[in-house]
């Protein structure tokens, strides 16, 4: 019997898990948020909430928040491609002092 490698158990989780999710455009957005922001925003803001296409989004200051703002386009592009049909219009992002 061959034994396989230990996989992350995020990897375990979203394939268990998965099929669970709600499809709502939030959820959607928040699972492909890492790739369409990149790692630099990704790790510094959060999708917090989905209403009409405008994404809410909380960042850790107002430096990240105007960057991100800044390149809202370019992730909202990003996000429309991953979901498949244009379903964000627009980001807003604000500052979270408690994310």
């Amino acid at each position: 019997m061959r034994r396989r490698a230990p996989r992350p158990v995020g990897v375990a989780l979203d394939r268990l898990l998965g099929p669970l999710a709600p499809p709502t455009v939030l959820a959607q957005v928040q699972r492909a948020w890492p790739e369409a922001a990149g790692p630099a925003f990704a790790r510094m803001s959060e999708p917090l909430a989905e209403h009409g296409g405008v994404v809410r989004v909380a960042c850790d200051s107002a430096v990240w928040a105007q960057e991100l703002d800044l390149m809202s386009q370019r992730v909202v592009d990003a996000l429309n491609e991953r979901l498949g049909r244009p379903a964000v219009k627009r980001l807003r992002c604000e500052v979270s002092r408690g994310r």
